[in-house]
């Protein structure tokens, strides 16, 4: 036997070959054929959709609302609508009433203000007023003699003679006090000492 027929393959070496290479090659046409089968099944649904022209029919079918799904999302935006209207309206009548409230309370404020004032005013004439006739009285009796003045003060209430007595000069005061009966001159000094009484010390 040759060399060379002893390097050829046996029979059955190349039909395992062969048979792994079948193999190989349909399990790549089926790996193949399987990534592509969506993609084909899709294509051929879309071609089949075209040609037969109801693809768009049914999607505009599917994707179409219904005239009465329509109205009911229309009548419940009017319905909103109507809602938010009103209470816009009832938001700025109370705002408007507000305002009205407030611009009669600043409107009175400046009446009481103005009132306080004049009322001020008035009770400091007042009181200067008073002031000048008790500072014109006293001089009046200053100036009459005691004779005239004393039974005045007899008439008059303690408290109040008291008043009169305290503005005077002394030398004036005590001829009146000198001459007035003793328990109204008492009582006299027990008002004029009650107030001395009642003043600061310090």
């Amino acid at each position: 036997m040759s060399a060379a027929s002893s390097k050829k393959p046996k029979p059955r070496a190349r039909l395992r070959t062969r048979g792994i290479l079948v193999l190989f090659a349909v399990a790549l046409a089926t790996s193949g054929i399987l990534r592509l089968a969506p993609a084909t099944a899709a294509f051929a649904e879309d071609l089949s959709d075209l040609l037969s022209g109801t693809s768009a029919d049914r999607r505009s079918e599917t994707v179409a609302p219904k005239p009465q799904d329509i109205a009911i999302v229309l009548a419940a935006l009017q319905e909103r609508e109507a809602m938010l209207e009103e209470r816009e309206n009832k938001l700025t009548q109370r705002l408007a009433a507000l305002s009205l409230a407030e611009d009669r309370v600043t409107a009175k404020l400046q009446e009481l203000t103005q009132a306080e004032e004049t009322l001020a005013a008035t009770m400091a004439i007042a009181k200067t007023a008073a002031a000048d006739d008790l500072s014109h009285l006293t001089t009046l009796y200053e100036n009459m003699k005691p004779k005239q003045a004393i039974p005045l003060f007899e008439a008059m209430d303690p408290e109040f003679a008291a008043g009169f007595i305290a503005q005077m000069k002394p030398a004036s005061a005590a001829q009146i006090m000198a001459g007035l009966d003793p328990q109204i001159s008492y009582a006299i000094s027990v008002v004029l000492a009650g107030r001395n009484a009642s003043a600061p010390t310090q």
